[in-house]
C-alpha cells in the first residue's frame, strides 16, 4: 500500500485500496441493475502514451461507480483518479486512497486546485482523469448540453491530451431493475485549440453521444450493447419462486427475465 501526503492523489493512490472498493462497486451495480452496458462497437481506438480525459455527463448518484467498473474493465493499464466536492472527500476520508481528490466547485481556488492536480495526474501516460463534466445532477435528455468550463482549460494545458466523451443513462427495460446503460463518443483533441473554442468541441461531443445512446435505450435491445458487468435477473421474491417451481414441475428451465440476453463479458 502506498503513502504520501493526503493532498497529492498520486502519492495517496493504493492499489490494494482500490482494487478492494472496485470490488465492492462491482457488487453494488450487480445488486442494483440488471446489467452494465456499452454501446458497440465499445471503446473507439486511442493513442496508448497520450494523456487521457474521460469525462461524462451526470444522471445519478451512480455514475461514481460506473466510472470504477469500467476503469477496471478497459482500462486495466491505467490508474484512475477524478475530483469530489471537498466537503464530502472530508467526510469519506478514505477515498482519498482510491484517486479522488477535492474541490470546492464555484469558487477561484477549487478551479485552481482542478487544474493543477489534473495536470500533475495526466503528466504520467499510465494515468488518466474521469470528470462528470456537469458539475451536478442533470437529466440526460437535458439540451443544450452545458459543461463546466475547467476540463476545456485543462485540455488547453496538457499537450497531446486527449478528451473521451461517455454518454450515460439508467433506463428500466422490461425487468424489475434498470439498466445501466453507457456510451462512448468520438474522442476530442485540442491542438492549439483556444479553451472557449474546445468547450464548444467537448459539448457537442459528448451531446452526440447522449444522442446515440438516448435511441438505443429507446429501442432497448441489448443486442446493441456489451454486458460489461451482468447483474441480478428476475423479480426474485414470491414471484420468483412461483416462476421456479413452474418451470420446474412443467420440466422446463427457468427463465427469470422477459428480454432475452447473451453474455458477452464475465
Amino acid at each position: 500500500m502506498s503513502g504520501g501526503r493526503p493532498d497529492d492523489p498520486v502519492a495517496a493512490r493504493s492499489r490494494a485500496l482500490t482494487r478492494f472498493f472496485t470490488g465492492v462497486m462491482r457488487r453494488q451495480i450487480r445488486r442494483g441493475f440488471r446489467a452494465l452496458r456499452l454501446a458497440r462497437p465499445g471503446l473507439p481506438a486511442l493513442p496508448p502514451d497520450a494523456p487521457l480525459v474521460v469525462y461524462a455527463n451526470h444522471p445519478s448518484w451512480w455514475d461514481p461507480a460506473v466510472f470504477i467498473v469500467l476503469a477496471e474493465a478497459l482500462f486495466p493499464d491505467r490508474a484512475g483518479y477524478g475530483p469530489m466536492e471537498a466537503e464530502a472527500l472530508e467526510r469519506y476520508r478514505f477515498m482519498k486512497r482510491i484517486g479522488l481528490f477535492g474541490v470546492t466547485p464555484g469558487t477561484a481556488a477549487g478551479a485552481a486546485r482542478f487544474l493543477r492536480t489534473g495536470r500533475r495526474i495526466l503528466a504520467d501516460p499510465r494515468r488518466m482523469l474521469w470528470v462528470t463534466a456537469q458539475g451536478s445532477f442533470v437529466d440526460p435528455r437535458v439540451r443544450p448540453l452545458r459543461l463546466q468550463p475547467g476540463i476545456a482549460h485543462l485540455m488547453s494545458r496538457v499537450p497531446g491530451a486527449v478528451a473521451l466523451p461517455l454518454a450515460l443513462e439508467y433506463p428500466f427495460w422490461s425487468e424489475k431493475r434498470p439498466e445501466a446503460l453507457a456510451a462512448f463518443g468520438t474522442p476530442v483533441t485540442a491542438p492549439g485549440m483556444p479553451p472557449d473554442a474546445l468547450a464548444a468541441a467537448l459539448a457537442r461531443a459528448l451531446e452526440a453521444a447522449q444522442d446515440d445512446l438516448a435511441a438505443r435505450a429507446m429501442a432497448r435491445d441489448p443486442a446493441a450493447f456489451v454486458r460489461i458487468l451482468g447483474g441480478r435477473a428476475g423479480v426474485g421474491g414470491v414471484y420468483g419462486r412461483w416462476q421456479a417451481l413452474r418451470a420446474a414441475a412443467g420440466g422446463r428451465r427457468q427463465a427469470p427475465d422477459h428480454l432475452p440476453d447473451a453474455d458477452t463479458m464475465p
